[in-house]
């Protein structure tokens, strides 16, 4: 789990105010960390073009193209649109005594590309020159890197108009939020972080954190290796509510079972036929200790019926689907004491977001403003987890975001979402808080995807349930 910042200026400044760092040393040192990538993960690429804009994210373009003198590299540096800032004019003027560095007066083709165009300070859109430059920029066929940030991408990671499309972003000092946002995953591509002549720990001490970003190496799978004197209801016992389109619920059930509940009921008000290992009920078992509703539900319930099965209690629940959008079940937000983890998409959270609120959004509106959104919901409901879907899922339980950027577009299917809504509640009901079941299980679910061995188009849900078995 790594900390992620809204942005550097402040730990910028600390370094020059504290430490006696000036923008200089920074400057060298970011420079340096992306040559040292490069020597490191391209060795083979000979020949680099370095596209600088007129500020600071050009003067470490520039740098770059100086520091590189120690490659036998052929090195080409473009100032589309001159020298601006202090620092760009000094390290041009350092650049332009070494007779290494060939300054051109277009875009021409190279194995590497660096965009040091605008970076991380863009806080206005791209007029129509730089529209225009980066197009051509990205239609270039070398390995594209983008220094700090893909210029385009403004500081609260949306997309104006055009961007640069990064293979690489090597970022500076700390991770940006703004790397994270929904809208961009596929123009940052991967992402590095670089440190500026400072321990990392040194530079980011007492800064606050604006969210935490997951790895794969958080997902703590939950065990059975010291637990021996043992049954079934030891590991919980999972409710999961079977609508109008049973399939959801039986996809729910099924993963929650693969992930370690010991009982699984399927609580529906028809005739159905689920797997050997999934119980039905037409109430809620007495003894669960988790429910999960939402899934496929459509109108299948009365809203006494919720209110009797589900608001009367305070058993550990998770809602996803057409349950973001009853406000019988969204009452459960008002119980503080109670363990709630809401899963909308983006469409059921402006569902979520028009019965909590009074306010009407519209989906393009919530994947513009993600972080915002995640983090007002968060202040009204703190006691509850809400796990907004995406490219990168966030999540917020409270005060504290955490971003999962491991999802794949092998998710974009039918059926992912209810198997999310079964790991997590089988986690519930094996006792886990509702932000340890919510970060838990969508790391399963992101790492059951990366696992399927077959055409990317191909998975289904019950891949994802088989593949959740093989985890390890």
């Amino acid at each position: 789990m790594r900390k992620v910042f809204k942005d550097c200026y402040e730990m910028d400044r600390r370094c020059y105010d504290e430490y006696g760092l000036t923008e200089d040393i920074l400057m060298e040192h970011a420079a340096k960390g992306i040559k040292k990538y490069i020597e490191t993960h391209l060795p083979d690429q000979r020949s680099i073009l370095i596209v600088a804009g007129p500020g600071n994210n050009g003067a470490d373009g520039i740098t770059l193209a100086r520091q590189l003198q120690f490659n036998i590299r052929d090195v080409k540096l473009y100032l589309p649109f001159g020298v601006k800032s202090p620092m760009a004019q000094k390290q041009l003027s350092r650049t332009e005594k070494l007779d290494y560095v060939e300054v051109v007066e277009g875009l021409c083709e190279a194995d590497i590309i660096v965009d040091a165009l605008f970076g991380a300070g863009l806080n206005r859109p791209l007029d129509a020159a730089a529209q225009t430059l980066v197009d051509e920029m990205n239609d270039l066929n070398g390995v594209k890197i983008a220094c700090d940030i893909p210029s385009g991408i403004d500081d609260k990671g949306a997309v104006d108009s055009v961007a640069f499309d990064a293979d690489i972003t090597i970022t500076m000092g700390a991770r940006k939020e703004s790397l994270y946002a929904d809208g961009v995953k596929d123009l940052v591509g991967e992402i590095v972080r670089v440190d500026l002549g400072i321990r990392y720990n040194q530079y980011t001490k007492g800064m606050p954190v604006a969210s935490y970003l997951l790895d794969r190496d958080d997902l703590a799978l939950p065990t059975r290796e010291f637990a021996l004197d043992t049954h079934k209801g030891t590991f919980g016992h999972a409710a999961v509510f079977c609508g109008e389109k049973p399939g959801a619920g039986i996809l729910s059930g099924m993963a929650a079972t693969r992930f370690g509940a010991g009982l699984v009921t399927l609580v529906t008000r028809e005739t159905i036929t689920p797997p050997p290992y999934l119980m039905t009920a037409s109430e809620v078992p007495y003894n669960a200790t988790a429910l999960a509703i939402g899934m496929g539900m459509g109108n299948h319930f009365e809203a006494e019926f919720l209110h009797n099965s589900v608001i009367r209690g305070m058993t550990p629940i998770v809602i996803d689907a057409d349950g973001l959008d009853q406000p019988t079940l969204l009452e459960v937000l008002d119980q503080k004491e109670r363990t709630v983890v809401l899963t909308p998409h983006p469409r059921e959270f402006v569902r979520l977001w028009r019965h909590c609120f009074d306010e009407t959004l519209t989906t393009e509106y919530v994947q513009a403003n993600r972080f915002e959104l995640v983090r007002r919901f968060g202040d009204a409901y703190p006691h509850a987890t809400l796990l907004l879907k995406g490219a990168n899922m966030l999540i917020t339980n409270e005060g504290k975001l955490y971003i999962n950027p491991l999802g794949t577009s092998r998710l974009a299917k039918g059926g992912s979402g209810d198997v999310l809504a079964g790991l997590i509640v089988s986690l519930l009901a094996q006792g886990y808080s509702g932000v340890d079941a919510a970060i838990q299980g969508s790391l399963a679910l992101v790492t059951a995807a990366g696992m399927y061995d077959g055409a990317d188009y191909a998975m289904v849900a019950t891949d994802l349930v088989e593949a959740v078995g093989k985890l390890r």
